[in-house]
């Protein structure tokens, strides 16, 4: 019986993963306009051009870290219900090396959008 729990929760993380990409996109696609159609109705001047990136940017690094959290719990959660089955491991440890990118990606992103500014001047 427990075995077959192990299966069942290790044959969801990859469907779970799977999800959450699009789940995101389809979020994202439909609350962007919303807060811009919100803030025209209230009447709001547009906001400089350094506010805007530095409000996209804290967004994106809100996803990127979002994500890497979530691979990093679908490669802890593989590793455990391995069961020594090769594999396995090789697809947790895969997830964990992703997650690993990701927050590297969100750590770095910031630094990344202030070289792009000053190439543009901004």
């Amino acid at each position: 019986m427990k075995r077959r729990t192990r299966k069942l929760i290790a044959g969801l993380a990859p469907a779970l993963a799977a999800a959450a990409v699009p789940a995101v996109t389809v979020a994202v696609v439909l609350l962007a306009p919303a807060i811009d159609a919100h803030a025209a109705v209230l009447g709001a001047e547009p906001k400089d051009l350094p506010t805007v990136i530095g409000a996209i940017t804290k967004w994106l690094v809100g996803l990127l870290v979002s994500l890497a959290t979530l691979f990093l719990t679908i490669g802890f959660l593989r590793l455990l219900l391995a069961d020594g089955d090769p594999g396995e491991v090789a697809k947790g440890k895969e997830a964990l090396k992703n997650a690993a990118i990701g927050f590297g990606g969100a750590l770095l992103a910031p630094l990344l959008v202030k070289i792009l500014q000053s190439f543009v001047g901004g």
